[in-house]
């Protein structure tokens, strides 16, 4: 059921922190880690990665084939829905954790201690690929100022490291089935798909 919220009510989550979505029992592998920049108010308000109604992620992990079930998060994830997630190898967390209504309003010093952070995440927990999602972003925290899409040349902390579009439905650049091309992709590198 999807909630509502007014402007007031997410300006209250600012700041806040929103957990990752990780391995919580033995068996759960990460195969796959996608990174968003920070969380989002509305995110924050759920306490679900990437909840925002006009956020285009999970719509693109189905379509991509990612996930099997469609998934609505703008009312929060069912603990279900984040076992499902945990189950099918996949991750998520952010390179800054606190919540703002815009990532613009981040500066250089966190997302750089953010990249620093992410690098150590990855290094303990050793997945297979790590995508994370903004090109801008990821220049930012990496000193990395001529990166692009795709496949990075190095890894970050064993793991074959990815940058795929942000799926915020401020980046008009990209539609659902962009996303999915880009999504199915580090799946696929990440075992979680195979071509038939």
């Amino acid at each position: 059921m999807r909630r509502t919220f007014s402007r007031a009510e997410l300006e209250s989550f600012r700041d806040a922190v929103v957990p990752d979505l990780l391995p919580t029992r033995p068996g759960q592998e990460l195969r796959l880690l996608f990174v968003g920049i920070n969380p989002g108010l509305w995110t924050a308000a759920t306490q679900t990665h990437f909840a925002h109604p006009g956020n285009r992620f999970y719509p693109a992990l189905l379509q991509a084939g990612v996930v099997t079930e469609r998934i609505d998060p703008a009312a929060g994830l069912t603990e279900d829905e984040r076992d499902r997630l945990r189950d099918r190898g996949i991750g998520i967390t952010n390179l800054v954790h606190r919540a703002t209504a815009k990532a613009s309003e981040l500066d250089t010093a966190e997302l750089k201690e953010g990249g620093a952070a992410l690098t150590a995440l990855v290094e303990r927990l050793r997945p297979r690929v790590v995508a994370v999602a903004g090109i801008t972003a990821y220049r930012t925290a990496f000193g990395r100022p001529k990166a692009v899409m795709g496949r990075q040349p190095d890894q970050l902390g064993g793991a074959e490291l990815w940058v795929v579009p942000n799926p915020s439905g401020l980046n008009a650049h990209e539609t659902i089935p962009s996303l999915a091309t880009a999504y199915g992709e580090v799946a696929r590198a990440a075992g979680l798909l195979v071509d038939s």
